[in-house]
């Protein structure tokens, strides 16, 4: 058995343990009162718990931008790409004419 195999059975025995060791507090202790109170505690302040730290996360965290705002900035983005690119086609331009011109002096 591989490591993975030995830490998967360890965890059936142990559960199937907690099982029968649950069941016996629940239906066969004296103190089956208090499980049960302490089940039920555990369970509210569980779910509670995971409610409350949603609510954590949702009050700290900032607003996303509207989504106007983002639009603008992708338009602006946009005009300087396509401005680059003017300037870069230009440029080439200038330099194709200066590379005739000088063809032709020869």
């Amino acid at each position: 058995m591989n490591r993975d195999q030995l830490i998967g059975a360890a965890l059936l025995v142990g559960g199937i343990g907690g099982i029968l060791l649950y069941g016996w507090l629940v239906f066969a202790s004296r103190w089956y009162m208090l499980m049960l109170k302490l089940t039920g505690f555990v369970a509210v302040a569980g779910v509670l718990g995971i409610l409350a730290w949603i609510g954590y996360t949702l009050a700290t965290t900032p607003p996303p931008k509207p989504i106007e705002e983002i639009e603008k900035e992708l338009e602006e983005e946009l005009k300087k790409i396509e401005e680059e690119e003017k300037k870069e086609e230009e440029k080439e331009g200038e330099k194709e004419a200066q590379g005739k011109e000088g063809e032709s002096q020869e």
